[in-house]
């Protein structure tokens, strides 16, 4: 594989597992738009002599220069209220979202599967191996772990260690990058078998 190859297939990578922040760049563009638009009307209407929609513009700089007045738990409740909203953008802004996908490592293209298509391959290995009906078993899967939750038949015993190694089994024969960590849960009381 040549590096140009390397890097295209790298930026297919972090594109296909990481979200776009679109929604949230929308949300905050939307907002200034109608700050803006509503200021612009304001201004617009004190120009042709019209009452205001909310609150001319003299009355809004005259409020602002007269914010020093007001109760000091108010002003501390907007400057942290304010403070919050800052730091609920700046870290949408700088952290990465996550898609549920992981990568499969390959030679020759880049594979991308779905947490659910994992989780779906290793609930039926797991089931298979434990001697549990598919539907007792529930798996989860965040960035770097893999639970495995077994509810067995009432009287019959689960060997949790042989889950896990053919939990690990799949996974390893899967090669996914970031690599999954594998938990077994078995739950302490069973279902009725039928």
């Amino acid at each position: 594989m040549t590096a140009s190859t390397s890097a295209t297939y790298g930026r297919i990578s972090r594109r296909e597992l990481h979200s776009p922040r679109s929604a949230a760049a929308i949300a905050v563009a939307i907002v200034v738009i109608l700050l803006c638009g509503w200021l612009g009307t304001e201004i617009v209407l004190r120009l042709i002599d019209q009452p205001a929609l909310l609150s001319a513009p003299a009355d809004l700089v005259d409020g602002i220069a007269a914010a020093s007045t007001a109760p000091l738990s108010l002003l501390v409740g907007i400057a942290v209220g304010c403070a919050l909203g800052g730091i609920v953008l700046l870290v949408l802004a700088l952290s990465p979202g996550r898609r549920a996908r992981h990568v499969m490592v390959s030679e020759r293209a880049v594979t991308i599967v779905d947490d659910e298509v994992i989780a779906s391959a290793l609930a039926r290995r797991a089931a298979r191996t434990g001697g549990i009906d598919p539907d007792n078993t529930r798996v989860s899967i965040s960035r770097r772990l893999t639970t495995v939750h077994l509810v067995p038949i009432s009287g019959q015993a689960v060997h949790r260690d042989t889950v896990l190694t053919a939990v690990r089994d799949q996974l390893d024969g899967l090669q996914l990058r970031p690599a999954l960590q594998t938990r077994v849960v078995v739950a302490s009381g069973g279902k009725v078998g039928a």
